[in-house]
């Protein structure tokens, strides 16, 4: 078929072409204020305008392969502390940032956390709903990212709860189910358990995801190297509420084996006023990441490098008490 160009085509095409890019933050090294620090670790720092508003935010990149670097967690199991108080839980290592959602409540977290291949805490795959669908139940998979062995790191959406040993792994398509039940089985989210590994490709379903170290958090902010924010399938944020700006913690991982760790600092007008979830997204498409995952948020906040802060936390300045972090040693 023969394409008919006209002059509000070209016209059109011109426009588009010619419209501003967004400019990359312009990151500094800032590890002479960290000293001292291992060879295959490095920490930036931004204080460029994020879309014109005042911004702050601090990265730390570490490269996998480096076996000197130990990546692990921590928890306090029923109760919270500071980032600072678990650095010197854990005798005082190179990093540590939060990482899990939590319940005030229970001080435990909500998302998958794992030690040594050890699951410490599980994702909570029952959200009760209000109003006319009080009896009605959503049940999301959370999203996690995790390092194995190997030393490879991987971002997936998983089923954790306590009655498996391994989390079993969405590498594309996470499940969002509602039902009036108030407990979901593993099989209700993969029926296909019942035959793997015959089919186990076609939705990327690993039925043991087995990690040596990982944290949970969520949505998922990056897949195969795009923006592609999973918000609605695990119910994080309701409606408008995933363009407010907030501090923010994520975490990413490159095409060449590069762990990118990043808080951004907010809450704090006229100085550093926070990111929306596509606004952070896209700062860890610029660093390179292929996959990434945004981690709890707003006051939790922090992070400690050889026991410094790096941006102010948003509560008056003060660390939030936290049930579990993510540790370089």
């Amino acid at each position: 078929m023969k394409r008919i160009i006209t002059g509000a085509y070209l016209s059109a095409v011109f426009f588009i072409a010619t419209l501003p890019l967004q400019a990359q933050q312009k990151w500094e090294n800032v590890d002479s204020a960290f000293q001292p620090l291992p060879n295959n670790f490095h920490v930036y720092k931004c204080t460029d305008n994020l879309d014109g508003k005042p911004f702050i935010a601090y990265y730390a990149e570490a490269v996998l392969k480096d076996k000197h670097l130990n990546f692990t967690t921590d928890t306090t199991r029923g109760r919270r502390i500071t980032p600072l108080q678990f650095y010197v839980k854990n005798d005082r290592p190179l990093l540590v940032v939060n990482c899990s959602f939590f319940s005030y409540e229970t001080n435990h977290s909500l998302n998958l956390v794992m030690k040594d291949g050890k699951i410490l805490e599980y994702n909570t795959h029952t959200i009760p709903m209000k109003g006319k669908d009080t009896f009605q139940y959503k049940h999301p998979t959370g999203s996690a990212l995790g390092i194995s062995k190997k030393r490879k790191a991987d971002v997936a959406w998983l089923f954790a709860d306590s009655t498996v040993k391994y989390p079993i792994a969405f590498e594309w398509k996470p499940e969002l189910i509602q039902d009036s039940f108030t407990r979901i089985s593993k099989y209700r989210f993969v029926p296909e358990l019942h035959h793997l590994p015959k089919v186990e490709k076609g939705r990327g379903i690993k039925d043991k995801w087995k990690m040596q170290t990982a944290v949970g958090g969520g949505p998922v902010l990056l897949q195969d190297g795009q923006v592609k924010i999973t918000n609605n399938e695990e119910v994080r944020f309701a409606g408008k509420a995933i363009d407010d700006k907030h501090p923010r913690t994520c975490m990413g991982y490159t095409a060449d084996g590069r762990l990118i760790i990043m808080v951004i600092e907010g809450r704090h007008p006229g100085i550093a006023e926070g990111a929306t979830l596509t606004q952070q997204a896209q700062l860890l498409k610029d660093l390179g990441c292929v996959e990434a995952l945004n981690l709890d948020g707003g006051g939790s906040s922090c992070m400690l490098i050889n026991g410094k802060e790096t941006i102010t936390p948003s509560e008056k300045g003060v660390e939030r008490p936290v049930p579990a972090v993510f540790i370089i040693k």
